[in-house]
């Protein structure tokens, strides 16, 4: 997890997918070779995925927020991004492609609708984005998609008939509005008792753990249900390419959205990464508390968060591109007249 006081790098990022890589490998060969093993991995799955839970909670500064309040202009625009727009591009494109599918759909949807609270801010520091502005979508983001969480599953995995609806309530009290006050809680007694220095090392370390936790997380997962992922491998071919389109739309619609606010250039290359970076680590987490013992919908968002990494590398790209290009325009007056 990022802000403004840490941002991870490109490699880090690359790093962070081959991991996740090695831990669906690994995960896999357990479960082949050592099934019992894979089954004593899986009776551990509670405990990691509470870990995640508070590393990913301890990382968030929620006072980032208040700092934003003076461009709450944009803070509307990238909640309406993200929480409207994006939503409507992710249903159109899975409707299209997994509609005969409803584990795999419920899986992309999940995916597709929760905004980035982690390494968007680092590709938007490459792009030479807002990174200050970027830090107040942190806390927004994540309160906003645990708020409607329920209400998208409501939405669309009714089909599945796995999720327990009345016992929605007690599992986001129980598994994640206790465990963030606890991290919130354990972040202020640190950041009151230690110096500055100590405490931006405690919180570095922590950032430095959560991708291990999260590969742990897939180990258990793709060793304990490899055989049924295996059995749908075939369809994940689809599932790339809704990714793919999901990828270019949310592009398009983000130029579009800049160009209508007419931002200027780092809050659009803000907007742009926010609207394609999707929290794919949390989304795991609530996704194997609310629907259990079903591998084909969190192999859908492990599979997700393998191909943003490239293609947020691609889009920094792009978006510098536009940068030098613009730059190039209004440092030549025979551009800038045409």
């Amino acid at each position: 997890m990022l802000d403004e006081r840490s941002v991870a790098s490109e490699p880090s990022a690359f790093g962070a997918a081959a991991l996740f890589v090695a831990a669906i490998l690994a995960g896999s060969a357990l479960g082949i070779l050592r099934p019992s093993a894979a089954e004593s991995a899986a009776s551990l799955t509670d405990v990691t995925l509470l870990t995640l839970i508070f590393f990913l909670f301890f990382d968030v500064r929620l006072s980032a927020v208040a700092r934003a309040f003076g461009n709450l202009r944009f803070l509307v625009l990238a909640w309406t991004a993200n929480f409207l727009v994006v939503p409507i591009i992710g249903f159109a494109i899975a409707s299209l492609l997994l509609s005969g599918q409803p584990l795999l759909f419920a899986g992309l949807m999940i995916y597709f609708l929760a905004p980035c609270t982690d390494w968007f801010l680092g590709f938007t520091r490459m792009a030479r984005g807002n990174t200050e502005l970027g830090a107040a979508l942190i806390p927004l983001n994540l309160i906003s998609q645990l708020v409607l969480f329920p209400l998208w599953l409501w939405l669309f995995t009714p089909a599945t008939g796995l999720v327990d609806f009345g016992a929605m309530p007690t599992l986001l009290l129980q598994w994640f509005l206790v465990p963030m006050a606890l991290a919130q809680a354990v972040r202020f007694l640190l950041w009151t008792a230690l110096p500055g220095q100590v405490f931006a090392a405690c919180l570095a370390r922590a950032s430095s753990l959560t991708p291990f936790v999260i590969a742990l997380l897939i180990v258990q997962i793709f060793a304990s249900h490899v055989g049924t992922i295996f059995d749908n491998a075939g369809l994940f071919g689809i599932v790339a390419g809704a990714v793919a389109c999901f990828f270019g739309m949310t592009f398009l619609a983000g130029r579009v959205m800049a160009a209508i606010a007419a931002l200027r250039y780092e809050e659009h290359a803000l907007l742009a990464m926010t609207m394609a970076a999707r929290n794919a680590p949390l989304m795991l987490v609530l996704t194997a508390v609310a629907i259990p013992d079903q591998p084909l919908v969190l192999a859908v968002i492990v599979f997700g968060m393998l191909l943003e990494i490239p293609h947020l590398t691609v889009l920094r790209q792009l978006l510098l591109r536009r940068s030098q290009n613009s730059q190039t325009t209004e440092a030549n007056p025979v551009l800038r007249a045409r």
